[in-house]
């Protein structure tokens, strides 16, 4: 088969939603045996694209053809019948039933109208063979780890033998070897001449994956072409529209004393014997390898877990610390690393999300009032940048880089002391991600706390003061100064 040979063809897609247009005269084309990779800023339009294809959404106007033959998708099942899979960044999986049963949900295999859970059985333990991985099938996959179960929906994309796959932010869960193993599957994919389109805001692995990439902005082609002939700061420019000419904005402010103090923190084998200090005006790393025991030991420092032992002290006081209202009322926020789970309720509106952690300040005799609090979150919406239609917007019908300004918002609005970023800019695009780092800058310069959890090796580089590094459950080891470190420097105590 050659690259050459378009099996998909998007022309002139538009798409509105209450009146704002989404998408406007859209093109896009993949070929045979390609990653194809699709870029944009959140909001430019991908997601709505990509739903289009997979049949979730019908187009206002423009034509979808494979392999030269036009469809017009009434719903996903049309477009999986047509060889369309798409691994969606946000899980589709039923949380009750185990790995087998929600890879074949709704295309069960069946003879004289009994199941056939033998034979599933196989073909899903075969898919797992392909991806390098074991998964336990008969648990049920909310007992499964964030990164196994992007890999249940990533074998379900795969169990239909695709003529398309479309992988939106499949990594965000993944650690480094199971990156390194799907990229080894998407090359096997490849050869077999199944086309591929990658969304990822991660442009390291654009330029370790793509063949060629596709770059929407406000709904709109904004550039494109061969990955081997753009560079880094070209592709930023695109997606954009300006020039960034560093992606970690420069700080100045040196640390003070010691705010947070943690000691011999412990809850069972995810977080064993934890201490780290964090100083005022500082952003604190915190990284290593998935399980290495982070967001258990946020989780700790937030009051969302009991601990077993250890001390967590504020500006030398003990803090008591059994519910996050505790927390709270003690001047630490937590921005979770799923803002979808549990940062935000989704069906619930903007401001009502914003004021969740603050109706002490904005309620009186058991009502809530919206006006006053309405108008502080406007002011943190101009502050952020956050697109939204209005307060009452359904937070869920947001972008993910303006959910996670909501989150953020809200705990702005409380002007904590101390403040945990799991993974803040996971899922973001270049240029939120750059306004997210300014305001993290903003903070500390303001004497704020920050402890930064993060799997991205350049963000830790690029942002924190100190790093300290943990493994299965452990401080393996601390970086004093990030500015001179390296990404070698931090992996060594990761595997430690």
């Amino acid at each position: 088969m050659t690259a050459s040979v378009p099996v998909l063809e998007m022309r002139g897609i538009v798409k509105s939603f209450l009146g704002v247009k989404a998408l406007r005269g859209v093109d896009l084309e993949l070929r045979l045996g390609e990653v194809l990779a699709l870029l944009g800023e959140n909001g430019a339009g991908k997601s709505t694209l990509m739903r289009i294809l997979g049949g979730a959404h019908p187009p206002e106007s423009g034509t979808i053809s494979l392999d030269g033959h036009f469809f017009n998708f009434q719903s996903p099942q049309d477009a999986r019948r047509a060889g369309v899979a798409i691994i969606h960044q946000e899980f589709s999986l039923v949380p009750s039933l185990n790995a087998v049963e929600n890879i074949f949900l709704g295309f069960e295999s069946s003879r004289f109208g009994f199941l056939q859970r033998t034979t599933e059985r196989a073909k899903a333990a075969d898919l797992f063979r392909r991806l390098g991985v074991e998964i336990d099938l008969t648990v049920p996959v909310r007992q499964l780890t964030t990164a196994r179960q992007q890999l249940v929906e990533i074998a379900r994309a795969l169990a239909f033998e695709p003529r398309l796959l479309v992988m939106d932010e499949p990594t965000a869960a993944l650690s480094t070897h199971e990156v390194d193993r799907l990229f080894s599957t998407i090359h096997d994919l490849k050869k077999q001449g199944i086309g591929l389109i990658y969304i990822s805001h991660r442009l390291d692995e654009i330029f370790s994956i793509a063949d060629r990439v596709c770059v929407l902005r406000d709904g709109q082609n904004a550039g494109g072409g061969a990955i081997d002939e753009i560079n880094r700061a070209q592709l930023i420019s695109m997606m954009v529209g300006r020039a960034l000419m560093d992606e970690f904005p420069s700080r100045t402010t040196l640390p003070g004393e010691v705010r947070l103090k943690v000691e011999r923190l412990r809850r069972g084998e995810a977080v064993r014997e934890v201490s780290f200090e964090v100083r005022r005006g500082e952003i604190l790393a915190l990284t290593g390898l998935m399980g290495a025991g982070r967001t258990e030991t946020a989780r700790l420092l937030f009051g969302a877990d009991p601990r077993d032992s250890g001390m967590v002290r504020l500006d030398g006081r003990e803090l008591r610390l059994d519910s996050p209202r505790q927390a709270i009322a003690e001047g630490i926020g937590l921005l979770t690393e799923d803002r979808k789970q549990q940062g935000l309720v989704l069906n619930h509106s903007v401001r009502e999300n914003f004021g969740l952690p603050n109706l002490d300040r904005f309620s009186r005799g058991g009502f809530v009032a919206k006006e006053k609090e309405g108008l502080e979150l406007s002011v943190h919406t101009s502050r952020l940048g956050i697109k939204t239609a209005g307060w009452e917007q359904r937070v869920g019908s947001l972008s993910g880089g303006n959910q996670q300004k909501v989150v953020l918002a809200k705990w702005l609005a409380r002007d904590c002391e101390v403040l945990i970023f799991d993974e803040p800019t996971r899922g973001i695009d270049v240029g939120s991600k750059y306004e997210i780092y300014t305001l993290m800058n903003e903070l500390v310069a303001a004497g704020k706390s920050i402890v930064m959890i993060s799997s991205e090796l350049p963000e830790v580089l690029g942002m924190a003061d100190r790093i300290v590094v943990m493994r299965e459950g452990r401080v393996t080891g601390e970086i004093p100064n990030a500015r001179t470190a390296t990404q070698e420097d931090v992996l060594r105590l990761a595997v430690a």
